[in-house]
């Protein structure tokens, strides 16, 4: 289906582009005359060919006049003209068809003199030759059909307000990075309701690999945070007095862990007063929760858990700056940083030295149970994070010009050359680092966190999200753009993708079928409506931060 509208677009450009054309579909037999001045003597057609063909076409036509011909002549003098503007087509067709659809040398060094004169940053370095602007291609941007999907959190109508008394309070510590966080204190709010506990504002980690020492007020604004949930549950800043004398019941809650299980523990909080709960990531099921239960996690998630205000607007200053003198950019979610690599054990593209660094890496973290992993088979297998030359590969087969403004929602990509192909293909690549200033970075530059949560709104804004492995952050954009109207939201299937590129390495495709078939694989992932899907076991069931439907979205004329 994108491939035929590739095609007709491509079609549709050659023809606007042809004078004979354009000027045909204005003619009419009753204004043949009028031609002879008009159309016909453009003093744009330079085409002394063109100009001796419209020069016979129009003695026909006065013949005609002059000698009353029959009513078949007009016939094949209409057909004649029909025939020219055809072959016209058929010339400017296999024309554009020849300068683009090959897929060129993906990898292509450029002299980058002017880096200095342009202000571009360190990582715009590599290809920064300014290609000329490509023809507007509004497929590849359209927004998505959202089925009459709309959101749907509101309460019940017979929603019972909190109830001031209280079970007992819970202290959360929140694990892992933002977006890990930010869906278990989601979670988190969820489990006080079903207990009828009073939540103190969580904790957040700060001895994960990221070891980012802020604060959930350093980070979200706690007063929308409260205000936004106080029909749900209470929320305080820190235990009262009277409870601080008591020994908080310290716990890891089950994983995956059904209502049942913390509404028994409602008695254990009754008695304790104060449960502190150590592990929020994945502490509740997918699926089979109360209705109310699920609208109120994307009501904590998608409405209560907003940024501060520095980090909004800096955010928002950074899409600004992406869509000037452009209306679209991707937001390209590259997992090739070091200690994704190193725990996948994926080395594919990078030196020996590099690949070896990553395997010591692996060796010294205790916790990562594999140590020795076959990067080749785990790479076949769809197992690895895209390289940023097979992130070009593909965006480029899916339609998208190389005058393409990339933001990239990463930390540091690893490997010396690693960004090469991607920035030769795509010279328009940006980070945090190279849009925003020193002076607007200063305050966040020692917090990644904080960094995270800049990203995370850019990328929810993008036209277009593109993530090239799983992760937390890609669960979380994906399933808050869904929220947002299904804004367009590509997961790539690795398996695929790398059999369909090694086989263009090895010359056994050429470009236009591994076009062909790189967008025949994406038609339906594209990130439209589809219900949550389930598994033999809540492990194997897709993540409902990543896809809220059912539960927080439902027809205009149903409640879900």
């Amino acid at each position: 289906m994108a491939a035929s509208t590739t095609s007709s677009t491509a079609s549709s450009s050659s023809s606007s582009s042809s004078p004979v054309q354009s000027c045909a579909h204005r003619r009419r037999l009753a204004d043949v005359e009028h031609d002879a001045v008009g159309c016909g003597s453009s003093d744009d057609d330079d085409d002394s060919g063109h100009r001796r063909h419209g020069a016979g076409i129009k003695a026909l036509f006065f013949a005609r006049r002059s000698k009353r011909v029959s009513v078949v002549d007009q016939a094949w003098v209409r057909n004649a003209v029909a025939c020219l503007l055809c072959l016209t087509v058929v010339v400017g067709l296999l024309t554009s068809h020849r300068g683009g659809s090959g897929g060129g040398r993906l990898v292509r060094r450029v002299d980058a003199g002017d880096a200095e004169l342009l202000g571009w940053r360190e990582e715009n370095l590599t290809a920064v030759a300014r290609r000329p602007a490509d023809p507007p291609m509004t497929q590849i941007w359209m927004n998505l059909d959202t089925e009459g999907y709309t959101k749907c959190i509101e309460r019940p109508k017979r929603h019972n307000r909190i109830n001031n008394a209280t079970a007992g309070y819970i202290i959360v510590d929140a694990n892992g990075g933002l977006n890990q966080m930010k869906m278990g204190i989601s979670d988190m709010v969820a489990v006080a309701k079903l207990m009828n506990a009073t939540l103190v504002i969580p904790n957040l980690d700060h001895k994960s690999f990221w070891t980012d020492p802020s604060d959930f007020k350093d980070i979200f604004d706690v007063e929308h945070f409260k205000e936004t949930l106080a029909d749900d549950i209470m929320i305080v800043d820190s235990l009262p007095p009277d409870y601080k004398r008591f020994k908080p019941y310290m716990r890891a809650p089950t994983s995956w862990a059904k209502a049942s299980y913390y509404r028994a523990f409602t008695r254990t909080l009754k008695k304790a007063k104060v449960v502190k709960f150590t592990h929020t990531d994945s502490r509740i099921v997918n699926n089979g929760l109360p209705p109310s239960i699920q609208r109120l996690r994307c009501r904590a998630n998608y409405e209560a858990l907003r940024f501060k205000q520095e980090i909004e607007e800096l955010g928002n200053t950074l899409v600004d700056r992406l869509r000037n003198a452009s209306n679209h950019y991707i937001a390209l979610h590259l997992r090739y940083e070091k200690d994704m690599l190193s725990f996948t054990g994926c080395s594919h593209s990078l030196t020996h030295q590099e690949a070896e660094e990553l395997r010591e890496m692996r060796l010294k973290v205790q916790h990562w149970k594999e140590k020795e992993i076959n990067s080749k088979e785990r790479r076949l297998q769809g197992g690895c994070p895209m390289t940023p030359r097979e992130a070009a590969l593909f965006l480029k087969a899916m339609g998208y010009p190389s005058s393409t403004k990339i933001y990239i929602v990463a930390g540091e990509i690893y490997g010396g050359q690693s960004m090469d192909a991607l920035k030769a293909e795509y010279p328009n690549v940006y980070t945090h680092h190279s849009l925003a200033t020193a002076n607007e970075l200063e305050p966040l530059k020692l917090y990644q966190n904080r960094l995270a949560a800049v990203d995370y709104i850019v990328a929810l804004q993008s036209d277009v999200f593109v993530y090239t492995y799983d992760g937390n952050m890609a669960r979380a954009v994906q399933g808050h753009r869904r929220y947002e109207g299904f804004r367009k939201t590509i997961n790539p299937d690795r398996q695929k993708l790398v059999e369909l590129i090694d086989r263009l390495d090895e010359g056994t495709i050429n470009w236009n079928d591994f076009e062909g078939e790189v967008k025949m694989h994406h038609e339906n992932r594209l990130g439209g409506p589809y219900q949550r899907l389930s598994g033999r076991s809540p492990r194997q069931e897709e993540y409902f931060y990543a896809n809220p439907l059912p539960g927080c979205l439902c027809k205009r004329n149903t409640k879900d």
